[in-house]
């Protein structure tokens, strides 16, 4: 009789491990936050946590090594360089003005450089400093924080137009 009970209450301890465990794996796949390599504070909500995966944690790192002088408005040692530039380059964040442009598009502005794309000579070319890999990783950081949310098109630009 005692064996039966130990064998009754091991199998209910055991059934209601096995429930907790799933209900605790239901939970992590409902926030991406808990799946992200890494995050970015949304840039017009502090409240608001972006999260990001490897590609786009690799732009960021990249971004704050060498962009972000230029594309945000204060930088980890404090004010940015961007209210001195003219034209004023646009935030990185900007998704009303960089969701229009192709990933194309992005990858060669910064790679040849504002001057070559008919933009800014203050756009610096990047094409020698930074892999094909590293600027896409910089603009899939882009498309992450865009506000408004990037949608991407239907239809991929051509890598050769100057718009």
């Amino acid at each position: 009789m005692r064996f039966h009970v130990w064998i009754s209450v091991l199998l209910v301890v055991t059934l209601a491990g096995a429930a907790g465990c799933r209900k605790h794996a239901e939970t992590a796949k409902g926030d991406p936050l808990l799946t992200a390599y890494d995050t970015e504070v949304d840039w017009t909500d502090a409240q608001h946590v972006i999260p990001l995966s490897y590609e786009q944690a690799q732009g960021k790192r990249i971004f704050y090594q060498q962009c972000v002088w230029c594309h945000a408005d204060a930088t980890p040692a404090g004010p940015s360089n961007r209210s001195n530039l003219t034209p004023v380059p646009p935030l990185l964040n900007d998704g009303a003005t960089l969701n229009a442009e192709s990933d194309e598009y992005m990858l060669n502005i910064v790679t040849l450089g504002g001057t070559a794309m008919g933009k800014s000579a203050m756009m610096p070319p990047y094409g020698r400093m930074l892999s094909t890999g590293e600027i896409r990783s910089v603009i899939a950081f882009a498309r992450a924080i865009a506000q408004p949310s990037y949608q991407p098109p239907a239809r991929a630009g051509s890598q050769y137009s100057a718009k």
